[in-house]
């Protein structure tokens, strides 16, 4: 069994000398003698002594452990999002505290309040899709603990967040479909409770109007993310009276889950897709989308991280009077290569 960590407190006594003359040499303080400063540096060593980090850190107020809870780390998005966190972070000599959610408002409140008690000094955060209510988070500002939403983030003003333009995103990807000739184009949405089905939606019907088509509201369907659904939202667009050809997803995910369900039918060769994310996954797959909306997760990251770590640096100043409100441009990108 390992011993005790070697204290300060233990070299002082065997050296005879106070502890904080101990605690000066080991941090080169001009106050300390070459000679004594060289005898305890050299116990220390003897002893494999090590700076208790979390008694310096408490000193200074701060861990340098900053929290990040998302809904799932084995989504690719997240994952590449994850690497610009710690990225940025590392270079920074902060400590990444991740926690995952799993889609559920209890379970992102829990992992809320264990963050609080780990005293993470700033937490990043990724909503889940059942989320719709926000004051467990506000509740952080009491702790004076800053959060900044990335990719999935409230719909309210007073946030800081760094989010892609799917309004943009989308329109782009239902004109491109439109420009292909489709006129009966589903889109399987996300559910309501979050804020980029709302913009999705937005910008299907500023791409319907935008080109003096007439916006039907049945070829726009929510499902809750899962296989299940997807295949229920997929069901219910093919029962339209209108013959959808075309279908945008929420991401490309709900993709594979509605062209499986397409190819069971019998009649995926019959539809073409646009989706979201542009995972890598896709360009092994033998009919993927047509195209898929870029979200840049790893620039997301970055720059949530850095707003969070600019947050860390100024809180102990006066109040900022504004949120920081980042939107990363969306980019279509064709998967498929036609002639």
């Amino acid at each position: 069994m390992p011993g005790k960590p070697v204290t300060i407190k233990e070299i002082a006594k065997i050296l005879s000398v106070s502890t904080s003359t101990v605690s000066r040499a080991l941090h080169d303080h001009p106050s300390i003698g070459m000679e004594t400063s060289q005898r305890v540096k050299q116990l220390a060593r003897e002893l494999n002594y090590e700076r208790n980090h979390a008694a310096v850190h408490f000193q200074k107020g701060k861990t340098y452990t900053i929290g990040v809870i998302l809904p799932e780390l084995s989504e690719a998005f997240f994952s590449s999002a994850i690497t610009a966190i710690e990225d940025t972070a590392y270079k920074r000599n902060y400590t990444v505290l991740l926690a995952q959610s799993h889609d559920d408002t209890q379970k992102e409140k829990q992992l809320v309040e264990k963050m609080k008690s780990h005293r993470v000094d700033g937490l990043l955060v990724s909503v889940a899709k059942t989320t719709s209510s926000f004051e467990h988070f506000s509740r952080l500002s009491q702790c004076n603990i800053p959060v900044v939403f990335f990719d999935r983030i409230p719909p309210v003003q007073d946030v800081h967040s760094v989010s892609c333009n799917l309004v943009t995103g989308t329109a782009e990807a239902v004109t491109y479909l439109l420009k292909k000739g489709h006129r009966a184009i589903g889109l399987i949405n996300g559910p309501h409770t979050l804020f980029a089905s709302t913009e999705r939606r937005e910008g299907y019907v500023k791409a319907m109007l935008n080109n003096r088509l007439k916006y039907d509201p049945s070829l726009i369907v929510e499902c809750d993310l899962t296989e299940t659904g997807t295949k229920a939202a997929f069901d219910s667009l093919m029962a339209s009276k209108r013959k959808v050809s075309a279908i945008v997803t929420f991401n490309d995910y709900v993709w594979l889950h509605a062209c499986k369900h397409a190819k069971e039918l019998g009649i995926q060769l019959h539809l073409e897709f646009v989706s979201y994310a542009n995972l890598p996954m896709i360009a092994y797959m033998d009919h993927a989308p047509l195209a898929s909306v870029e979200q840049y997760p790893y620039k997301q990251g970055l720059k949530a991280t850095e707003i969070l770590l600019d947050l860390l640096c100024t809180k102990a100043e006066q109040p900022r009077q504004a949120y920081y409100k980042v939107t990363v441009e969306s980019q279509l990108v064709e998967t498929q290569k036609h002639t």
